[in-house]
């Protein structure tokens, strides 16, 4: 009876053995299925990824093969400059224009090297060229402030240069011609006036006193002629050949130790105003204080005993102005349209021809001049020259 008990217990407990048994297998049978199923489902997604990103791969490469064969095909110059600001990758016409070598150069060493600036903001000369004139280019900087790297795009402006020069050439060639009327009816005057005085002296009946007197206004109307032809040769040529690099404040002492007598002997006020911020322009220092001195001139002219005329100079991010200010009883607009033509003048001792060397001056040093005014409301004359910034 006891080995019946025992039999019957363990044929229970192995039928409840085989029931957890069959049911675990279920369990991983299904399971099994189950992670089948999602190994299925991601080898498609995991194809479908592959095949998205071998697709934007190939987008990429031929992206890069685009823009590489652009950049070999652009004719400007494209320098990417790093947060360093050296050259981390250049095209052809960068090299073409700059020369070897430029990958890993500092910027700052290629332009000391290779480029002399000019007048013109962003605008150089190469130092290499042998010929007369040399290549001339503009470049052009755009920063991209997240990254602090930069890219430069250079462009040869040689010929558009010597284009630009010969119409300026033309322009004053054409002005000659449109003044050669005026020209010999400013001459004429002043010339039959000396001559009529020389025919004088030539009467021996004349006491000395008269011939003297003679003598004087001959030679005053010589020196009249001399002016005019002085100013037309200054306007003709139109253009500075000795550029050099001035301190601001030092250019304003020098005009206050020239003017400032002048003032004092007409009983007129002259004050300096020096706003420079010890800055430097690259310019014609004779041009430009002869500029200055006949836009001082003309004020002390229009202005009565007492009055003031101001020099100020102010500065902002690309340019020097420098203002010449009177008190005087200013200037009509009708007048204002024409101040800058040559021989036009107001005066009947004028020569006509002062203020279109002032413009013609200021232009060639890369600047610009407008006058100011208002009917009895003094006049100013505003010069704007560009600051030696280089590429920024």
């Amino acid at each position: 009876m006891i080995t019946s008990d025992v039999s019957s217990a363990d044929h229970e407990q192995l039928r409840r053995a085989f029931a957890v048994f069959n049911e675990t297998s279920e369990q991983l049978s299904g399971a099994y299925k189950e992670l089948q199923t999602q190994v299925t489902q991601l080898t498609k997604e995991l194809a479908v990824a592959n095949g998205e990103l071998h697709r934007q791969l190939v987008a990429k490469e031929d992206l890069s093969q685009r823009l590489t064969l652009l950049l070999t095909a652009l004719p400007a110059g494209v320098i990417a400059l790093d947060a360093a600001d050296c050259v981390e990758q250049v095209n052809p016409a960068a090299i073409s224009i700059l020369g070897k070598p430029l990958m890993g150069l500092p910027w700052s060493s290629v332009l000391d090297e290779r480029l002399s600036q000019t007048t013109v903001v962003s605008e150089w000369n190469l130092k290499q060229d042998n010929a007369v004139c040399p290549r001339r280019v503009r470049i052009e900087s755009n920063t991209c402030e997240s990254t602090g790297r930069r890219i430069l795009l250079v462009h040869n402006i040689t010929e558009a240069h010597a284009m630009q020069e010969q119409v300026r050439r033309n322009q004053r060639l054409t002005s000659m011609g449109e003044m050669a009327a005026n020209l010999a009816h400013q001459l004429r005057t002043p010339l039959s006036t000396a001559l009529l005085y020389a025919t004088h002296l030539g009467d021996g009946s004349l006491a000395a006193d008269e011939r003297q007197q003679f003598a004087s206004k001959t030679t005053e109307r010589l020196h009249h002629l001399e002016h005019l032809i002085n100013d037309m040769l200054r306007f003709v040529k139109g253009e500075t050949t000795q550029l050099e690099e001035i301190v601001v404040s030092d250019l304003l002492v020098e005009m206050k130790h020239v003017i400032e007598p002048q003032m004092a002997h007409f009983n007129l006020k002259f004050i300096v105003y020096d706003n420079s911020e010890g800055i430097s322009l690259l310019v014609d220092n004779k041009a430009l204080c002869g500029a200055l001195t006949n836009l001082l001139e003309n004020a002390m002219q229009f202005s009565c005993v007492g009055d003031c005329v101001v020099l100020t100079c102010d500065v902002d991010s690309n340019a020097v102005m420098l203002t010449v200010s009177d008190d005087g009883p200013g200037i009509d607009m009708e007048v204002q349209e024409r101040l800058f033509e040559p021989f036009f003048t107001t005066r009947s001792e004028g020569t006509g021809l002062g203020l279109a060397i002032v413009r013609g001056v200021i232009q060639s040093m890369g600047g610009s001049v407008q006058v100011n005014s208002l009917p009895n409301a003094g006049c100013e004359f505003v010069i704007r020259l560009p600051r030696n910034k280089g590429v920024s």
